[in-house]
């Protein structure tokens, strides 16, 4: 991944020897989305599938419902702006309240599922898919197998797409977790793949409410998390009958909600 990278110079002790060395860091960068000259987000990022991030974002925002509300997308120096066609807005007060009740600061649970339901989320079929438990536990390492810039750096988040049969579909790097998830949920978006009602989604580290919200506004049924997942975590992906699977190593995995999509 170009630019995701950078080679810095370090001294490095071990066993009570020093030597000058090089290591590699996972890159970090600020980038800026706009819409029609007004400034949507800033987000720290791994550069690289930014048009995919920006897509993704506005989508599980809320900003958005579709691929055809986009009528292009420009990608300069950690900026993207995006066009939308016309007759697609976005309100600026309601861009406020979307932000402040969707933060991972988790300010109000109730206010943040609400805002979820007014973004247009309804409840995931519980008719499928069905995930066996072996297909399950082999996730991460199939996850882990493919992500390039964290063997190199091991500073990056993954999230992983994958098919209910366990076959991996895509996957996105990221210095956020949140912003993985985003690169993902954009190239579906833009490829024409939204809902991804047949399909699991894994994250490295924890689940969070922010997690949980980009998977049930992009339609995936299965989220599984190698981390613990949040109290809010919990309450969303109930309400939206969303099956969230925690502490995901080894042979083990816990699952707090819709258990029977497991079979």
């Amino acid at each position: 991944m170009r630019g995701s990278v950078l080679s810095v110079p370090i001294r490095r002790f071990d066993a009570g020897e020093s030597t000058e060395d090089q290591d590699l860091l996972a890159v970090e960068e600020p980038l800026q989305i706009r819409i029609a000259g007004r400034n949507i987000s800033i987000t720290m990022r791994t550069p690289g599938n930014d048009a995919e991030l920006a897509a993704g974002f506005l989508f599980t925002e809320g900003m958005i419902r579709q691929a055809s509300d986009i009528a292009g997308i420009k990608c300069a120096d950690n900026e993207v702006v995006v066009s939308l066609n016309s007759g697609i807005e976005i309100d600026p007060e309601r861009l406020q309240r979307n932000f402040y009740m969707t933060s991972s600061c988790g300010v109000c649970g109730k206010a943040s599922i609400e805002a979820l339901e007014s973004a247009g989320c309804t409840i995931l079929t519980r008719k499928a898919p069905s995930v066996s438990e072996s297909v399950i536990i082999s996730l991460p390492d199939k996850l882990r197998d493919a992500q390039a810039v964290f063997e190199r750096t091991g500073g990056l988040h993954a999230a992983g797409l994958f098919s209910a049969d366990g076959e991996l579909i895509a996957l996105r790097e990221d210095v956020g977790r949140h912003n993985a998830v985003d690169k993902l949920v954009g190239r579906a978006l833009l490829d024409g793949l939204i809902p991804l009602s047949e399909h699991v989604l894994l994250v490295s580290g924890r689940a969070s409410f922010e997690l949980v919200q980009k998977g049930v506004m992009a339609g995936i049924p299965v989220l599984a998390a190698v981390g613990a997942p949040s109290s809010l975590a919990v309450k969303t992906a109930l309400r939206f009958a969303m099956t969230l699977i925690g502490f995901l190593r080894g042979n083990r995995f816990n699952v707090y909600t819709e258990a029977a999509r497991l079979s």
